[in-house]
């Protein structure tokens, strides 16, 4: 059976290759002429199912209407004329309760451990290198108040069966001893011995190599995803820049980008680009790098180091498809890496990034077959936790093509749920 999968990023290719593996003839489609181009191309590389809370929570609405006048803020709110942007936030908001916090957070972390699971499956049976790093992540607290918050947090996530430790500063520099000089700054810190971090970018297009050498998955690239040619109640094939590419069954992994393909196959999906702003600093031979990733949870500031790099990333804004950027985006970011590593990177040298993260209002990705058209299958929605949840995301996309049930509990993230 043949099978085009929209979407060349982590969670694109991620899918290509469950499916080449459970035997189907697969193509891949990308308008970009590399792999993990668009949002997967310098996230902040932490696998982080000890991350895995909702942004809409009860705290956040607050945060929004601060951000109208305070651009510090982890949630910042642009205003526009976009009908999408006050549509969705809407719905946003009304996840902002205790009860779907709770509910949205639980069905997240399910996710990103079982995602989890499915990823070192991966890297065992491909040998892909990526940067990882395991030993955990470390979200540090500066406040006696928040680390109270952050702990008493935990409790979500732990119900689940996810280690959590709550820890003082000292036991956080024996975890990662380049925080020593710095330790006097924290209140404490929770440490996730199963998280780790890695470079999803690397990930993506050395499993896309192997994809294509080893399973013989067909990449198209610079091929723009123009519409589809429909028979009856199925789609035909997806009409290209480059021509029409013929399928059995289609995955939809474009993103962003999915709710304007979708309304062509009847589909309205609640996904909307939430802006997020990376650096990526050389190492080059600085003598205290971190040896973990982690988040300065105070400033909402993440860290991650990827061999001889460091990125750091921050800042959700609601601003559309703006992805233009200016110095002032980064100054918050890089003050709070370099007061927690004054010695662990080359300051001099940043190369700046901005992506769209495909954010649904549940913080939850969309999954399933929907619409006109029964032979299209949805992958879609992971907003700032795709890389978490890419590779249990393409299991149960891969399931679903093949009419299998898949191993986790799908509620809250169907099409059915989102309509």
């Amino acid at each position: 059976m043949r099978v085009a999968v929209l979407g060349a990023g982590v969670v694109g290719v991620t899918t290509a290759y469950e499916l080449a593996r459970d035997g189907f003839d697969v193509t891949v489609i990308d308008r970009l002429s590399e792999p993990a181009s668009e949002t997967s191309f310098a996230n902040a590389g932490l696998i982080a199912p000890g991350h895995a809370y909702t942004w809409s929570s009860p705290r956040a609405p607050r945060i929004l209407l601060r951000s109208l006048i305070d651009d510090s803020q982890a949630l910042i709110f642009r205003p526009s004329l976009d009908p999408r942007l006050w549509s969705w936030s809407l719905k946003f908001l009304l996840n902002c309760t205790a009860e779907k916090a709770r509910t949205n957070t639980k069905r997240k972390v399910r996710l990103c451990r079982y995602s989890q699971e499915r990823l070192n499956g991966i890297v065992s049976d491909t040998g892909v290198a990526y940067d990882g790093l395991d030993g955990g992540l470390l979200y540090l607290y500066r406040k006696p108040e928040s680390f109270e918050r952050g702990a008493a947090n935990t409790r979500i996530l732990s119900e689940e069966g996810l280690e959590l430790r709550a820890i003082d500063a000292d036991a956080a520099t024996r975890i990662d001893p380049a925080l020593e000089p710095v330790k006097e700054m924290f209140a404490g810190a929770i440490h996730c011995p199963s998280d780790g971090s890695g470079d999803a970018r690397l990930f993506t297009r050395n499993l896309a190599r192997h994809c294509a050498e080893h399973l013989g998955v067909k990449f198209l690239f610079d091929a723009e995803v123009e519409g589809f040619e429909t028979r009856g109640d199925r789609i035909a094939q997806v009409i290209t820049s480059k021509g029409p590419v013929a399928a059995d069954e289609f995955v939809l992994c474009l993103g962003v980008f999915a709710p304007r393909f979708a309304r062509e196959l009847g589909v309205s999906l609640p996904i909307y680009p939430i802006k997020g702003y990376s650096v990526t600093l050389p190492i080059d031979g600085s003598n205290n790098p971190p040896t973990i990733g982690g988040v300065d949870e105070d400033n909402l500031v993440a860290y991650a180091r990827f061999g001889n790099r460091l990125r750091v990333t921050a800042t959700a804004e609601f601003a559309g498809f703006d992805k233009s950027t200016r110095p002032e985006n980064y100054r918050k970011m890089l003050a709070s890496v370099r007061e927690l590593f004054p010695n662990g990177a080359n300051y001099a040298a940043p190369e700046y990034w901005a992506g769209l993260r495909p954010m649904t209002p549940e913080g939850t990705p969309i999954f399933g077959r929907g619409g006109r058209y029964g032979n299209m299958v949805f992958n879609v929605g992971h907003g700032h936790m795709g890389w978490t949840m890419s590779a249990g995301s393409a299991r149960i996309a891969a399931d679903l093509v093949g009419r299998k049930t898949p191993d986790i509990d799908l509620a809250g993230m169907t099409l059915r749920a989102v309509a």
